[in-house]
C-alpha cells in the first residue's frame, strides 16, 4: 500500500494560519513532518496550530514575517533552522488580499502588491531555502497558484497577473534547480470550501458549480492532499507542473 510518509523531514508553509494554509500544515504533520508555522498577522491562530501539530507529536514553530520583504524573508529562514533544522519542504501559500474590479477601476497599488505578494515572495523564499536543499541534493518548493491564471474573468486582473507571475518565476526555478535533486511545482485550487464557508453556511455555490465537471467545489484538505504528495518521494519524477484541483473547470492544454 503507497503511503505519504514525510518523517524526518522539515516543512515550512507561509500563510499557515490562512484557510489553507492551516490545513496544509495540519496534513503535512499528520504525515510526519515538522512544521514551521508562518503568520503575518493572526498570531492566535498560529498559537492553536502550534497546539494542534505538538500534539500529534511533532516538531513546530512559529515564525512571523512579510514574505515580500527580503529581511523579513531572511530572518524566518534563519529562525526555521535554529528551531527544527534546514527546511527540506517549502510551501508558498501566503497571498495578500484585495478588493477585485475592473482594470480601469483597479488601483495601481493592488497591481504591485499582487506582484510583491506573489512573484516576490516565491524569489526571497527561493534564495533563502534553496541553497540548503543544493547542499543536501534534494527538496521540494510547492507554490500555490489558482484556476485563475487560466480563466482570466473581468476583475481578476490583479491577482492574475501576480499569479502568472509565479508561474514564470517557478518554472524558471525547476529547470535551474532540477540537476540538483529539487523539485518545484505549483498547486492550482479551484473556489475550495474551507473552514470561512462552513462557519458562515455558504458551502453550496450552484453558479460555479454548474460550470465544474464534477458538478461540487472542492475542500481545502482535497488541496492539502495534492500537496502532501508533491512534496513526498512518490512525487519524485514530476516537477515543472501546474496541477489544477478544481474538478476539472480548468483544464491546461498540451
Amino acid at each position: 500500500m503507497l503511503q505519504i510518509d514525510l518523517s524526518h523531514r522539515v516543512a515550512i508553509v507561509t500563510g499557515a494560519t490562512g484557510q489553507l494554509g492551516r490545513v496544509m500544515a495540519r496534513t503535512l504533520a499528520a504525515c510526519g513532518a515538522d512544521i514551521a508555522i508562518h503568520f503575518h498577522s493572526n498570531e492566535a491562530k498560529a498559537h492553536e496550530l502550534h497546539a494542534e501539530i505538538t500534539a500529534m507529536g511533532r516538531r513546530a514553530a512559529i515564525v512571523q514575517a512579510d514574505v515580500a520583504r527580503a529581511e523579513d524573508v531572511a530572518r524566518m529562514h534563519q529562525a526555521v533552522r535554529k528551531f527544527l533544522g534546514d527546511a527540506d519542504i517549502v510551501v508558498n501559500n501566503a497571498v495578500s488580499q484585495y478588493e477585485w474590479t475592473t482594470v480601469l477601476e483597479q488601483a495601481v497599488e493592488d497591481y504591485e502588491d499582487q506582484f510583491r505578494s506573489c512573484v516576490l515572495q516565491n524569489v526571497l523564499m527561493a534564495k533563502q531555502f534553496v541553497p540548503s536543499m543544493i547542499e543536501k541534493g534534494r527538496g521540494r518548493i510547492i507554490g500555490i497558484n489558482t484556476e485563475c491564471a487560466i480563466q482570466n474573468f473581468p476583475t481578476q486582473s490583479a491577482y492574475t497577473a501576480g499569479k502568472r507571475g509565479m508561474d514564470g518565476v517557478l518554472r524558471v526555478l525547476a529547470k535551474e534547480i532540477g540537476p540538483h535533486g529539487i523539485t518545484v511545482n505549483q498547486v492550482a485550487p479551484g473556489w475550495t470550501i474551507s473552514d470561512q464557508h462552513r462557519e458562515s453556511g455558504a458551502v453550496a455555490e450552484t453558479s460555479y458549480e454548474k460550470t465544474v465537471p464534477l458538478r461540487r467545489r472542492g475542500t481545502d484538505q482535497e488541496i492539502a492532499n495534492v500537496v502532501a504528495f508533491l512534496a513526498s518521494d512518490l512525487a519524485s519524477y514530476i516537477t515543472g507542473a501546474y496541477v489544477p484541483v478544481c474538478g476539472g473547470n480548468v483544464m491546461p492544454a498540451i
